[in-house]
């Protein structure tokens, strides 16, 4: 009787075992994943305009278990002076966060708040004079905090 016991004890937990993994392959993200996510952190305006598209259709990317939460400038105003820097902070959340996930956060957070001062420079490119000015004062500021203290 215990050894009855024992074989359907065992089968049951190999059965378990079986749904486990099955369900663990089922919901493992795409293997492109760390090239998705490089591509949509890079410098430059491609790479932002790649991102800002599969944030406005995330459902599409869902399979990838991105996060894509944000606090957008964290304590820091979104819209400082009317500067409209909350996408760029968003993307800049995306980074750190989906980085971080993947434990590679150390080696790409150099080239992430680089794209985010990359991405508030384009803001300040769209005015001129001394809003420009003050726009990229600005842009340097926040540049500087993330580097520091994010």
């Amino acid at each position: 009787m215990h050894r009855r016991l024992a074989t359907g004890l065992a089968a049951s937990a190999l059965a378990l075992i079986t749904v486990a993994a099955t369900a663990t392959a089922a919901t493992a993200a795409p293997a492109d994943k760390p090239q998705v996510l490089a591509s949509w952190t890079q410098t430059s305006a491609s790479s932002y305009n790649q991102w800002a598209a599969a944030r406005a259709n995330q459902a599409t990317w869902s399979a990838y278990g991105f996060d894509w939460s944000t606090d957008y400038c964290s304590s820091s105003p979104d819209n400082p002076f009317g500067f409209p820097f909350a996408t760029s902070c968003a993307r800049h959340d995306f980074g750190y966060r989906n980085y971080k996930a993947a434990g590679a956060f150390d080696t790409n957070k150099s080239r992430l708040d680089s794209a985010f001062y990359e991405d508030l420079k384009r803001v300040c490119a769209g005015y001129g004079g001394a809003t420009k000015t003050a726009c990229d004062g600005t842009a340097w500021t926040y540049y500087q905090a993330v580097k520091v203290f994010g």
